[in-house]
């Protein structure tokens, strides 16, 4: 069963503090324990990025993405820090996410490549909603990596 999902969108001067907390209590858990990953997640990017999160019906964040407009991250636009709760996964919450961050990518930044830095085991999924790799794959804080676009 699919759990209703409220997203929203916005610039980083506008998260509320228990947003900005929740956001990076939910990066945290995924990105450095889950993945047993020592990294700096917060690296100065946040502030010029648009966050997109997913909230349950009990306000709970459930999935989290942020986006940046073409020459922040990269020539094109960005997508990154694609992360679902693990307490809301095999719900297709994850599908949600990377539709819904791919419309507002377009709706904030007009249609244009979307390019994103893969981890290697999700190549498939991001090929499901066009995503084409670019290049050769790296490692990234110890985590196989590959560039993709979605032209």
């Amino acid at each position: 069963m699919t759990t209703p999902i409220r997203w929203i969108t916005k610039p980083f001067a506008a998260l509320t503090l228990a947003e900005l907390y929740a956001l990076l209590q939910l990066r945290s858990e995924v990105f450095v324990v889950e993945q047993t990953c020592a990294f700096q997640d917060i690296d100065g990017h946040d502030q010029a990025a648009l966050h997109l999160l997913g909230h349950t019906e009990a306000g709970e964040l459930a999935a989290y993405a942020r986006l940046f407009e073409a020459g922040r991250s990269y020539a094109q636009a960005s997508i990154g820090r694609v992360v679902t709760s693990p307490r809301h996964r095999g719900q297709g919450l994850g599908r949600q996410l990377l539709h819904e961050a791919i419309a507002q990518c377009e709706a904030q930044f007009g249609a244009q490549p979307i390019k994103i830095g893969a981890q290697q085991y999700l190549l498939d999924f991001y090929q499901s909603f066009g995503f084409v790799v670019e290049g050769e794959g790296y490692l990234e804080d110890g985590i196989p990596h590959v560039h993709m676009v979605r032209p």
